[in-house]
């Protein structure tokens, strides 16, 4: 998926600044989650950094954020803060998150790339940075094999995505296009049509035949699987090394002026939990599982949970190429107006956290502040 692929660029950019990437109505700031886990408890003698009674973070209740889930049943968050409590608020779309970082009812918080472009692009380079990544990959297009047997087959079907703008939308919109279809980006019809649908009732929507397929991130497409759909593609193979970002760390950048050594506390612990994560699995899928239950209600069955498990890789680089280029697509979709991306980035906590843990230094791909 090269950043300057014809079939999208021609497409035209005369679109105002004022469209927004994600602007569907999301239910309020997302649910405050109760401190019921005792590796939430802060250890004694332990002290406040940078005075700070709490730090709230925020993070989706689905596996592409897996070390937010992870860091926070395992306490990593809350021993890396100290006697500054770690508290949660958890989200079911990128708006609610970026409204709730803004008011600063959230400090930092786990989140895809289209909101954290939309949230910096629409403030003029004021709201947010990026600090930091979390995963890669995760997403696929599930369809029912009944109807779609190939990626031909996909013309004239109805194909479901979890939002209009959203980071899976968009990457859809620019398949199809690099298909030589055509489809209005905000009605969703044309060649295909585009059903914006939230990922907790997609899998009915296709059980139901109301939709012949989806392109989602897990573990909603592992769902579909078990609903007896089939895996057309996986969106990392449309990518350079597989790769691409899909879920990064961003902080409001009053907060990151303020109270730097919060950030880094919160960075640690996610360093901490990245390397926690891979090198204990099957114990960490299973923590996993556990603060979903706590956050939705509602642990994943087995074989969806190991299935969606196995197509998320978790990185502490925010793969900032990839990030520009995924700007280029909603530009190419009509979403976006051609974004200015220079200062996005601040990868400089991290660096210095990975240096300390003897990793190699992020690269914010030429977008960071100088």
């Amino acid at each position: 998926m090269p950043a300057n692929r014809p079939s999208f660029m021609r497409r035209g950019l005369a679109v105002s600044a004022a469209l927004p990437l994600l602007t569907l109505a999301a239910c309020g700031y997302g649910s405050q989650a109760k401190d019921e886990n005792a590796n939430q408890r802060v250890a004694a003698g332990a002290k406040k950094i940078d005075g700070l009674d709490s730090v709230k973070i925020g993070y989706f209740g689905n596996l592409t954020h897996a070390t937010a889930l992870v860091g926070r049943q395992q306490g990593i968050f809350q021993k890396q803060l100290g006697a500054t409590r770690a508290e949660y608020a958890t989200f079911n779309a990128g708006p609610s998150e970026i409204e709730a970082l803004n008011s600063g009812s959230i400090d930092i918080g786990w989140i895809g790339p289209s909101p954290a472009i939309n949230a910096y692009t629409r403030s003029g380079g004021k709201s947010l940075k990026i600090i930091g990544g979390s995963a890669s990959g995760g997403v696929k297009l599930v369809v029912n094999p009944k109807k779609i047997t190939s990626l031909n087959d996909v013309k004239g079907k109805k194909i479901a995505t979890p939002q209009l703008g959203n980071t899976q939308d968009v990457a859809f919109l620019n398949w199809i296009a690099d298909q030589g279809w055509k489809v209005d980006a905000q009605s969703g019809k044309g060649d295909v049509t585009v059903v914006r649908s939230d990922n907790k009732v997609t899998p009915d929507a296709f059980k139901s035949h109301s939709v012949d397929g989806a392109w989602v991130p897990e573990p909603t497409a592992s769902k579909l699987v078990a609903e007896g759909g089939k895996v057309l593609l996986d969106e990392s193979s449309l990518w350079p090394d597989k790769k691409f970002v899909i879920t990064n760390i961003i902080v409001s950048q009053k907060f990151l002026r303020q109270h730097p050594a919060a950030v880094e506390a919160v960075l640690r612990a996610s360093v901490e939990t990245n390397k926690w994560i891979s090198a204990h699995s099957d114990e960490a899928k299973a923590a996993a599982n556990q603060q979903l239950q706590a956050d939705t209600g509602k642990a994943l069955p087995a074989a969806v949970l190991d299935m969606a498990w196995k197509s998320i890789q978790l990185t502490n680089d925010p793969l900032a190429a990839t990030l520009n280029t995924e700007a280029d697509h909603a530009v190419g979709a009509g979403l976006l107006a051609r974004p200015n991306l220079k200062g996005i980035y601040d990868l400089s906590i991290l660096n210095r956290v990975l240096k300390a843990e003897g990793e190699p230094a992020a690269s914010d791909a030429g977008l960071g502040a100088g």
